[in-house]
C-alpha cells in the first residue's frame, strides 16, 4: 500500500489490484455508503471520471447470489461476493459514466464484493467481467482478500478521523471556555461556534449556524411572542494566526515581567497604519518592538529612528529588507516551506501531471517566497510535475474559491494544487468537492484553519504546512527581553551571524507518514500548549513590568449578519424554546417551510436543529443549525451540540452581565460628574469673593464650613487678594447656621493666610452664642478684628484703607 495518507489513491490501488485477477476485466469501481447514498470513491477504466456527480442514491440492492437487482431488498442484503448483470448494475449505480462510455457488452457481469468495517457493511467493490459466470474459488478468495484490505484502509482512516475529531472538539471547547471567561462579543462568539462545529461535525455538512439571543425584555416562552436578535457568521472564517502569535508573546512575557501591547495596523501611511503605531512606540519610549511589517521597505525609516532611540526591533512573520536596521528576524523559512510542500506533492502524484498554485504573491513577500520555493523544487530535473503560472489571490476565501473553480474548469488536466496561504488550501478543497474531484485533486495547503481541519478529515486536502506562529511570538519576546536587560550587542553576539532565527514548520496529514505529523497529534499538542500558557504566573520580582509593542496585521473585514426577529410560539424555534429541549425536524415533513421567523438562508434545508440556551434556569435564546442533507443530525450529533449550547449560554449570560455592569458604571460616572459639577457650583455660590471698594473684599460664608470647603475658601480668598491687591477682607458669617470650634479654627487660619499676603481679615456677623463658644473653648483669634455686622465692618475697612493711603502720601 501507499505510504502517503491519500485514501483515494489507496482505494484506487485496491481496485487496480482487483481488476488484475479476473481475465480481461475492463472496469472497476468502489462505492462507499454515506447515509442514504453511495459515494464513488474509486473508478478505473472509465475515461470520463471528472465532471460527473460522484454520489448516487442507495436505493437499489443486490439479490443475494442472483444476476439481477432487487430494488425491494435491503442494500446490505448481499453478505458475500456475487455476480450481477452489468447493465442492471451500471443503470442503478453508475448511470453517468457508463452512459458516456457507450454500449456494455451483452452478457457482461459485475462481480460485487461487500466491504466491511468492524463487521458492518460499508460499501461494495465492483469488478466488471465478460460473463456472468462467477470466478473460481481461488480468484474469488483473492478478490475478497483485497476487499478486506479496503476495509482495513477505511478502518484505519476512520480511527485517525475519530482521533482528529476528538482533538478538534477539545480545541473548540478550549476556545469557547477561554472566550466566555473574558469579555464576550457575540459577533466573535458566533464565528468561533459556527466554524468550530463545522470542523468537528462533518457528516451533517451544516449550511448555516446561527445564534438567536432573546431580548431581555422579551416575555417568557409560555407567555406570548418572543423577540430575538439573530447572529449569523460570515462564510469566511477568522484565522487564529495572530491569536497564536500573541499567545506565544504573552506566555514568554509573563514570567519575565514583560507586558505585551498587541496592536494591528495596515501597511500604508496615516491613521491606523503600522507606521503610525511605530511612531507611537518610539514616542512612548517602549522598551522594545516586535513587528510583522506589512510593507518592509516603508518600515525601514521607523526602524532607523527606533535604533537611534536605543529601542530594539525584532521582525517576525515577514522578513525585512536586506541591510535592515531591525536587529533580528524570527519566523518561517518560507522558501524551504515551499520546497517541503513540493516534496509532499511529488509523493502524492508519482505519475506526474499539471500543478497549479494559488496565493497572494503580489501582496505579501513571504507568500511569494513559498511559491518560489515550490516552483523551484518542482522545476528541477527530479520532478515530472509541470507547474502552471501562479494564480494571484488575496486572503478572501470566497474569491479564492471562485478563482480555483475557474482554473479547474479551464484546465481539467490539473491534478495537483498548492494553497500558499491560510485561505488558499480550503479554496482548492471546496472547488474540488464542488467539481466532484474531492480527493482526486491532490491539495497541499498552508497553515491550519477550521476549514482546513474539516477538509483534511474529508480527504479534500491531503497535507498542510503549518507555521509555528506561537514560537515566533514566544522567541521574539524572549530575545527582546535579553536585549533590554543585557544589551543589544551582547545578545546579538550569542545569536547566528545571519541575524535570522527560523522557527520551522510542521507537515500535518490526517494519517501518519514518515514525513508528517498526524492531525490529531498536532491538535492535541496545540491544545495542551494553550492550557499551559494560561496557567503561567508572572515573576513576582518584576515590580515594574517592561512594555513591548507587538504590531501585526488587521484581520480581513468580515460581517456577521445581525437581524431582529419575532418568534411565534408555534414556530420551529418557538417550540424548542417552549419545551426547553432540542428539536430536530425535516422541514419537508412539517410546516417549517412556512416559518416566517426563519431567514432565507435556510432555504432548501432538509434538517433543522434548535437547541435552547439555558443558564441558571432561564432560557436566553437558541442555537439554530440547518443542513441540506436529510436526517443529517443523529443522537451523537445532538449530544455534542447540547454541550456546545451549554457553553454558549454561559457566554451569552456573561455578555449580558458585562453590558449591565458597563451601563451601570456609565450611569454612575455620569451621576458622579453631575454631582461634582453641582458641588463646584455650590462652592462657588457659597463662597463668593465680592470687591465692594478699592482694596476691600467681602466673602460671605453660607452653610456649613467643613475641611474640604475651608480649603477651597482659603484658596479663592488668596487668589482674589493677589488679583485685586486687596488690603482688607471682610469674612461675613451672618448666613452661617453654626460656627463651631472647627469652623472658627478654619476662619482663623484664613485670617493668618491673608496676613501673609499683607491683607487684614475682619470677621463680621458673629452671633453671641458663637462668640461665647469661642471664648469657652479658649480659641485664640489672635489679632483678628471682629465686628457685629457687615456695615460696621465696612466702616472699619474704609478707615483702614484711607489711613494706609494717607500714611503713604
Amino acid at each position: 500500500m501507499l505510504k502517503v495518507p491519500d485514501l483515494l489513491a489507496v482505494l484506487q490501488q485496491i481496485v487496480r489490484r482487483a481488476m488484475a485477477i479476473p481475465p480481461r476485466a475492463p472496469r472497476g469501481s468502489l462505492l462507499l455508503r454515506e447515509g442514504r447514498r453511495f459515494a464513488v470513491r474509486a473508478l478505473l477504466g472509465f475515461d470520463v471520471l471528472r465532471g460527473h456527480a460522484m454520489y448516487v442514491p442507495a436505493v437499489a440492492a443486490l439479490a443475494s447470489g442472483g444476476a439481477a437487482l432487487a430494488p425491494e431488498a435491503a442494500p446490505d442484503a448481499a453478505r458475500g461476493g456475487c455476480v450481477v448483470d452489468a447493465h442492471a448494475w451500471y443503470r442503478a449505480y453508475l448511470p453517468g459514466p457508463v452512459a458516456a462510455e457507450g454500449t456494455i457488452p451483452e452478457g457482461a457481469g459485475v462481480l460485487v464484493v461487500p466491504i466491511q468495517v468492524c463487521g458492518e457493511p460499508v460499501g461494495y467493490l465492483a469488478i466488471e467481467q465478460p460473463t456472468l459466470e462467477p470466478p473460481d474459488a481461488e480468484r474469488r478468495a483473492m478478490i475478497e482478500s483485497i476487499a478486506d484490505a479496503a476495509g482495513d484502509a477505511l478502518e484505519r482512516n476512520r480511527l485517525y478521523d475519530d482521533k482528529a475529531r476528538s482533538a478538534q472538539e477539545i480545541r473548540l471547547f478550549e476556545k469557547l471556555l477561554n472566550a466566555v471567561g473574558t469579555t464576550v462579543e457575540l459577533h466573535d462568539l458566533i464565528e468561533t461556534v459556527a466554524h468550530g462545529i463545522k470542523s468537528v461535525q462533518l457528516d451533517p455538512d451544516w449550511k448555516e449556524v446561527e445564534l438567536w439571543v432573546l431580548e431581555e425584555d422579551s416575555p417568557t416562552p409560555d407567555r406570548g411572542e418572543l423577540r430575538a436578535r439573530v447572529y449569523r457568521a460570515p462564510s469566511s472564517e477568522p484565522t487564529t494566526y495572530w491569536q497564536n502569535i500573541r499567545a506565544g508573546a504573552v506566555s514568554a512575557g509573563r514570567p519575565l515581567g514583560v507586558d505585551v501591547d498587541f496592536r494591528t495596523g495596515h501597511g500604508g501611511d496615516g491613521e491606523g497604519s503600522q507606521r503610525a503605531l511605530l511612531d507611537e512606540a518610539i514616542r512612548r519610549r517602549m522598551s522594545g518592538i516586535l513587528i510583522a511589517p506589512g510593507n518592509p521597505e516603508s518600515a525601514e525609516e521607523a526602524f532607523r529612528q527606533a535604533a537611534d532611540a536605543g529601542i530594539p526591533v525584532v521582525v517576525i512573520d515577514a522578513p525585512p529588507i536586506a541591510g535592515s536596521r531591525a536587529q533580528l528576524y524570527i519566523g518561517t523559512d518560507n522558501v524551504a516551506s515551499g520546497r517541503l510542500a513540493a516534496e509532499m506533492m511529488t509523493r502524492l502524484l508519482p505519475g506526474g501531471g499539471a500543478v497549479a498554485a494559488l496565493g497572494a504573491v503580489d501582496l505579501a513577500r513571504n507568500v511569494g517566497e513559498r511559491v518560489d520555493g515550490f516552483r523551484a523544487a518542482l522545476g528541477s530535473t527530479m520532478s515530472n510535475l509541470t507547474v502552471l503560472p501562479t494564480i494571484a489571490c488575496d486572503w478572501d476565501l470566497a474569491n479564492g474559491t471562485r478563482l480555483a473553480t475557474a482554473a479547474l474548469a479551464e484546465r481539467p488536466d490539473i491534478v495537483g494544487a498548492f494553497g500558499a496561504a491560510a485561505d488558499n488550501g480550503p479554496s482548492w478543497g471546496f472547488s474540488a468537492r464542488a467539481a466532484g474531484r474531492g480527493g482526486d485533486l491532490k491539495v497541499v495547503g498552508f497553515d491550519l484553519m477550521a476549514s482546513t481541519v474539516a477538509l483534511l478529515r474529508q480527504g479534500a486536502i491531503h497535507a498542510t504546512i503549518v507555521q509555528r506562529e506561537h514560537d515566533m511570538g514566544f522567541r521574539g519576546v524572549e530575545v527582546l527581553h535579553r536585549m533590554i536587560s543585557q544589551g543589544i550587542e551582547p545578545t546579538l553576539a550569542e545569536l547566528p551571524p545571519s541575524r535570522v532565527l527560523h522557527t520551522g514548520v510542521d507537515c500535518v496529514t490526517l494519517e501518519r507518514t514518515p514525513w508528517s505529523t498526524t492531525l490529531s497529534d498536532y491538535l492535541t499538542r496545540d491544545a495542551a500548549r494553550r492550557v499551559a500558557n494560561e496557567r503561567g504566573d508572572r515573576d513576582p520580582s518584576a515590580a515594574h513590568p517592561t512594555e513591548i509593542m507587538l504590531i501585526g496585521f488587521p484581520p480581513p473585514s468580515r460581517t456577521v449578519v445581525d437581524d431582529q426577529v419575532s418568534i411565534p410560539a408555534r414556530s420551529f424555534v418557538g417550540r424548542a424554546l417552549g419545551a426547553g429541549s432540542p428539536l430536530v425536524i425535516d422541514p419537508d415533513e412539517g410546516d417549517a417551510r412556512a416559518d416566517a421567523a426563519l431567514s432565507a438562508a435556510h432555504a432548501g434545508a432538509r434538517t433543522l436543529v434548535a437547541l435552547p440556551l439555558q443558564a441558571r434556569g432561564s432560557v436566553l435564546g437558541a442555537l439554530v443549525l440547518s443542513s441540506e442533507r436529510s436526517a443529517a443530525c443523529g443522537e451523537d450529533d445532538v449530544s455534542f451540540l447540547v454541550r456546545v449550547a451549554g457553553t454558549v449560554a454561559v457566554g451569552v449570560e456573561n455578555a449580558r452581565l458585562f453590558r449591565r455592569i458597563s451601563e451601570r458604571s456609565a450611569a454612575l460616572e455620569r451621576a458622579n460628574r453631575q454631582q461634582a459639577a453641582l458641588l463646584e457650583t455650590i462652592r462657588e455660590l457659597s463662597s463668593p469673593v465680592v470687591p465692594i471698594a478699592e482694596g476691600i473684599l467681602v466673602m460671605p460664608v453660607i452653610g456649613v464650613m467643613d475641611a474640604e470647603r475651608s480649603g477651597h475658601f482659603i484658596e479663592s480668598m488668596l487668589r482674589e487678594i493677589d488679583a485685586q491687591r486687596a488690603q482688607v477682607v471682610l469674612i461675613d458669617v451672618t448666613g452661617t447656621a453654626i460656627v463651631d470650634a472647627a469652623a472658627a479654627s478654619q476662619l482663623v487660619q484664613a485670617a493668618r493666610a491673608a496676613a501673609l499676603l499683607g491683607a487684614e481679615a475682619v470677621l463680621v456677623g458673629v452671633r453671641p452664642g458663637a462668640a461665647q463658644m469661642m471664648v469657652e473653648q479658649g480659641l485664640d483669634a489672635g489679632a483678628m478684628v471682629t465686628r457685629s455686622n457687615l456695615a460696621q465692618g465696612f466702616r472699619y475697612a474704609l478707615a483702614r484703607t484711607r489711613g494706609r493711603a494717607a500714611a503713604r502720601g
